[in-house]
C-alpha cells in the first residue's frame, strides 16, 4: 500500500507565556504507544519544548507508552528506546531526534547553540521537522500575533540560496525597500518610518543567533545558508531582546553543532530569467567534531551569481544589474562539562551590484535610461562569543558581539536639460560605515508552579560614519558628511505567573539610558570643532509590558497584550546648523485568538488585532538639494490585523492561506507638515519650510498583504519521496513616502511560484519557478531620489526564472 510521507503539523499552543521555561524542569508525561511522530507531538504539548525529525521517515516507528513525572530529557529517552534513534538537545527548550550511527550511543544528546521556535504546519523536504511547542516567552501561542516561525524547507527548495526577500515572500507581515540586495530596510507589521538608510535606529532589529546584526544598517541580506529556522517576533521587544525596536526583531538560528557526528550537505543550481542573463549558485557545509562530545566546529561557505535583467537605452547595455553574493560562517562549540557551554561564530559576506535594478516608465518597464552605471556595494563581518552555564531549572546566558558594515552606493543626479542647453551628466557617490559592539547577559529561571522568570542587561555602541561627494564634469564637490555615535545601557526583565491551569499573566519592563553625539565630515574645522561640542544629548525612557493568555478549550486559546517601545532622538548635523529630533515612541495594544486541531489532518487558524500609537515620528524627506533629511513629521496611528490558517484535509497535503490588512495614517501632522490637496493650498500661508503631502499615509506600508500556499508530499517508494508546492503573493498599494516627491504609489503587484522536489535519500533534486505569469508590477518607486522629481521610476519583479538545483547530503 502507498505510504504518505508523514509530517507533523505544529502549531502547538503550549502552557508558559513570557520568559524561557527549562526543559529539565519536571513535568506530567502521559503517551499512549503508537507512532513516533504522533506522539512527540503529545510530548511536545506537555513538556513545553519543540522537537524535530532529522529524517521524517522515523515518524513511522511504533513507540511504547510512558507515563509519570519526569524531565524532557528522561521522556524522550524512555520514548526512544530500542528505536534506532536518540535525542539530541538543540538547547534547553529544543529538541532534535537522529538515526543512532553504528557504535553510537543511543542515550547521547548533544546540546547546540541554536533554538527553533515555533511548530508550524507540514514541510517539504525538512531537514529537520519542527514539531511541538513554541517559544515559551511568547503570549500569543501560534502564528499569528507576537511570534511566527518559519524553516527553510516551508519556503522553496531554493530559500536557502538567496535572501530576505525569500522570507518576504512567506510572511506578509515582512516588507521592505527594494534598492537591491544589502541595501533595503526592513518593516514589520506596519511599523515603517522611511525609504532610506540614515543615523536613526533602524526600527525593525536583527539577530543571528545571539548576534545582534543592525542598529541604524541596512539590512544585510545574509544568505539563509544552514538555517534550522528563523523567527519573527513582532511588535516592540524591549522586554525580550536587547535590541528594543519599535516594530519586531527578525531572528535567524543557524542550525547547532553537533558534536557526535561528521555531516555535511553541498547544494548548486542554475537558472535562467527571461530576458535576463543566467544565475548560479552554489554552497557547502562541514560539521566535524574534534574532540567527540565536547568540542565541535560547523562551517559554511557560498557564492552566487543573481543574473541582471535591467536594459539601459541610453548606454546601449543590456542586463546590467547584476548582483554577485561570496560569503561564509565558522560556529566553534566546546562542551567542557558542568552545565557549562562555549560557542564562537564568525561571519562575512560581500554583495556587489554592477548597477541599480529601477527603470523608468519609458520602456517596456525593464529598461531606464542613464549616463552612469549605478553600482553598489555591501561588505559585512561578525564575530560572536557566547558563554552559558545551565543549573537544573536556572540558565546563565552571556554573549558579546562585533559587527562592522560597510556600504557604499551611486545615485545619478544628471537633470533634465533645458532647450538649447543639453543636461550636463552627474553623480553622486556616498560610503557609510557601520561599527556596532554589543553585550546581552541574560538569566532565567523556570518555577515550578510552571511560571518563569527572566533579567537581563544590554550594552551597545554604534558608530555611523557617512561621507558624500557629487561628481559632474571634471569637478569633484564633497558633501559634509556626518559622523554619529550611540551609547546605550539598557535592563529588561519579565515574570510570568500561572493564576489557574487556564489562566497566565505576565508582566515586564525595561529601562535604557542612551548618549548621542554627532559631528560633521569634510566640512571647515572651525565649524566641526563647535559641532562636535554641541551636537550631544542623553535621554532615558521606561517601557512596561503586560499581558495575558487564557485556554478556553483544547487547541484553542486567546490572549492579550500592551507593550510599548522607544527609539532615541537622533541628531543630524549639517553645514549650517546642528538638529535634534525627539524621541520616537510607541505603545501597541492587540489581541487575537489561536486554534489547532493538531495531528496529520486537521485545521490550524489564528487572528491578531493589533492598535499602535506612534508618537514623534523620526522620517526622512527630501531636501531642495534631493537628498534624505530627518524630521519629526508628527503622531500616527496603526490598525492592523493578521491572520492566518492552514488545512490539511489528506495526509500529505496542506492549503495555507495568510494576510495582513493595515491602515496607517498621520493623525496630527507637525507643525512643518501640510496634508491637503495642494490645488486648495495658499502656499503664503504656510510657515517657510512647510512640507505639502496629499496624503496623510505612512509610507511604505500596504493597505492589504496576503499569501496562499499549497503543498504536497508523498512516498513513492522506500527511497523516494516528492514534494511539490505552488503559491501566490499579493502585495498591495502604499507609498514611498511623505511629501510631493516621496508621495508616489507602488505596489499592487501579484508575484506567483511552483516547485517540485525529489528526496532519494542523501540527494536531492529540484526544480522551482517563479513570476509564472511574468508579471512587471511596481515593487518600489524609487531608484535614484536626486531624479525622482522629473521621472516616474519603478522597481520591477524579476522576469519569469526557471531554477534548477542538486543537493547531497551525508
Amino acid at each position: 500500500m502507498m505510504r504518505y510521507r508523514e509530517l507533523i503539523p505544529a502549531a502547538v499552543l503550549g502552557v508558559a507565556i513570557a520568559a524561557p521555561a527549562h526543559a529539565d524542569s519536571k513535568v506530567e508525561i502521559d503517551i499512549a504507544a503508537g507512532r513516533l511522530d504522533s506522539a512527540i507531538f503529545v510530548l511536545g504539548q506537555q513538556a513545553g519544548i519543540s522537537i524535530g525529525l532529522s529524517d521524517p521517515q522515523m515518524g513511522a516507528k511504533k513507540v511504547p507508552p510512558i507515563k509519570g513525572r519526569m524531565t524532557s530529557r528522561q521522556a524522550l529517552t524512555r520514548l526512544l528506546a530500542g528505536s534506532g534513534t536518540r535525542p539530541e538537545q538543540v538547547d534547553d527548550r529544543h529538541w532534535r531526534i537522529v538515526r543512532v550511527r553504528k557504535g553510537a550511543n543511543p542515550a547521547t544528546a548533544s546540546p547546540g547553540n541554536a533554538g527553533i521556535g515555533a511548530a508550524l504546519p507540514p514541510v517539504i523536504n525538512p531537514d529537520i521537522v519542527v514539531t511541538g511547542l513554541l517559544n515559551d516567552s511568547d503570549i500569543a501561542l501560534g502564528q499569528p500575533g507576537i511570534l511566527q516561525t518559519v524553516t527553510l524547507d516551508e519556503m522553496s527548495p531554493a530559500a536557502e540560496l538567496r535572501g530576505t526577500d525569500a522570507l518576504i515572500e512567506t510572511i506578509p507581515t515582512i516588507s521592505s525597500t527594494q534598492f537591491g540586495p544589502g541595501r533595503n530596510r526592513l518593516f514589520i507589521r506596519g511599523i515603517a518610518d522611511s525609504s532610506f538608510n540614515g543615523p536613526n535606529q533602524a526600527v525593525s532589529g536583527q539577530y543571528l543567533g545571539e548576534a545582534r546584526l543592525n542598529y541604524n544598517a541596512p539590512d544585510p541580506d545574509l544568505r539563509m545558508i544552514d538555517l534550522s529556522a528563523i523567527e519573527i517576533h513582532q511588535g516592540p521587544q524591549g522586554t525580550r531582546f536587547g535590541a528594543g525596536t519599535l516594530g519586531g526583531v527578525i531572528r535567524l538560528i543557524p542550525n547547532a553543532v553537533q558534536l557526535n557526528e561528521v555531516s555535511g550537505k553541498t547544494s548548486i543550481a542554475v537558472a535562467a530569467t527571461q530576458d535576463g542573463d543566467p544565475s548560479v549558485d552554489a554552497n557547502a557545509t562541514l560539521n566535524l567534531p574534534v574532540v567527540a562530545g565536547s568540542v565541535g566546529i560547523r562551517a559554511s561557505v557560498y557564492g552566487g551569481r543573481q543574473g541582471g535583467y535591467i536594459d539601459d537605452r541610453l548606454r546601449r547595455l543590456n542586463d546590467v544589474n547584476q548582483v554577485d553574493t561570496i560569503g561564509g560562517r565558522f560556529m566553534l562549540r566546546a562542551d567542557p562539562g558542568a552545565g557549562w557551554s562555549i560557542d564562537l561564530m564568525a561571519a562575512a559576506q560581500e554583495i556587489d551590484g554592477r548597477d541599480s535594478q529601477y527603470a523608468d516608465r519609458l520602456g517596456d518597464d525593464l529598461d531606464r535610461a542613464a549616463p552612469f552605471a549605478q553600482p553598489y556595494r555591501n561588505r559585512f563581518a561578525l564575530g560572536q562569543l557566547v558563554v552559558r552555564k545551565n543549573w537544573d531549572d536556572l540558565e546563565f546566558l552571556s554573549e558579546v558581539s562585533y559587527a562592522d558594515q560597510r556600504v557604499s552606493e551611486t545615485f545619478d543626479t544628471t537633470l533634465p536639460g533645458i532647450d538649447p542647453f543639453p543636461a550636463i551628466p552627474s553623480l553622486f557617490r556616498q560610503r557609510g560605515k557601520i561599527k556596532l559592539f554589543t553585550s546581552e547577559t541574560r538569566l532565567s529561571k523556570s518555577l515550578e508552579n510552571g511560571g518563569s522568570w527572566f533579567v537581563g542587561t544590554s550594552l551597545v555602541n554604534n558608530r555611523y560614519q557617512i561621507r558624500r561627494a557629487r561628481e559632474g564634469g571634471f569637478l569633484t564637490t564633497n558633501i559634509g558628511g556626518i559622523e554619529n555615535e550611540v551609547n546605550e545601557v539598557t535592563g529588561f526583565g519579565e515574570i510570568v505567573w500561572p493564576l489557574s491551569n487556564r489562566l497566565m499573566v505576565n508582566a515586564g519592563g525595561r529601562v535604557s539610558h542612551v548618549w548621542t553625539m554627532g559631528r560633521t565630515l569634510d566640512a571647515p574645522a572651525g565649524f566641526r570643532i563647535a559641532a562636535s561640542d554641541e551636537a550631544k544629548r542623553n535621554q532615558t525612557a521606561f517601557l512596561p509590558s503586560v499581558g495575558v493568555r487564557y485556554r478556553l478549550a483544547d487547541g484553542l486559546a486567546g490572549h492579550v497584550r500592551y507593550q510599548e517601545g522607544f527609539r532615541a532622538g537622533g541628531i543630524a548635523v549639517r553645514d549650517d546648523m546642528v538638529q535634534r529630533f525627539f524621541n520616537d515612541e510607541v505603545a501597541a495594544i492587540e489581541g487575537g485568538l489561536s486554534y489547532t486541531s493538531g495531528g496529520e489532518t486537521g485545521f490550524d487558524a489564528g487572528i491578531t488585532l493589533a492598535h499602535t500609537r506612534w508618537n514623534d515620528i523620526q522620517a526622512d524627506l527630501i531636501d531642495n538639494d534631493g537628498l534624505p533629511v530627518t524630521e519629526n513629521i508628527g503622531t500616527g496611528r496603526i490598525w492592523t490585523i493578521d491572520a492566518s490558517a492552514s488545512w490539511r484535509p489528506l495526509p500529505g497535503l496542506s492549503i495555507e492561506a495568510s494576510a495582513i490588512w493595515a491602515d496607517s495614517r498621520l493623525t496630527q501632522p507637525a507643525e512643518t507638515i501640510f496634508v491637503g490637496d495642494p490645488e486648495f493650498l495658499l502656499v503664503a500661508d504656510l510657515p517657510a519650510g512647510t512640507v505639502i503631502a496629499d496624503s496623510d499615509n505612512l509610507p511604505n506600508v500596504a493597505d492589504f498583504s496576503g499569501r496562499l500556499g499549497l503543498s504536497y508530499a508523498t512516498r513513492l517508494s522506500e527511497e523516494a519521496d516528492l514534494s511539490l508546492a505552488a503559491w501566490a503573493r499579493y502585495t498591495g498599494k502604499s507609498r514611498l513616502g511623505i511629501g510631493p516627491v516621496l508621495g508616489v504609489e507602488q505596489g499592487d503587484v501579484v508575484d506567483t511560484g511552483l516547485s517540485a522536489s525529489l528526496d532519494l535519500g542523501p540527494r536531492t533534486v529540484w526544480l522551482e519557478a517563479s513570476n509564472i505569469f511574468n508579471v512587471r508590477g511596481n515593487r518600489f518607486g524609487l531608484g535614484s531620489p536626486f531624479t525622482l522629481p522629473f521621472a516616474d521610476q519603478l522597481t520591477p519583479l524579476r522576469p519569469r526564472t526557471v531554477r534548477i538545483g542538486f543537493d547531497f547530503k551525508f
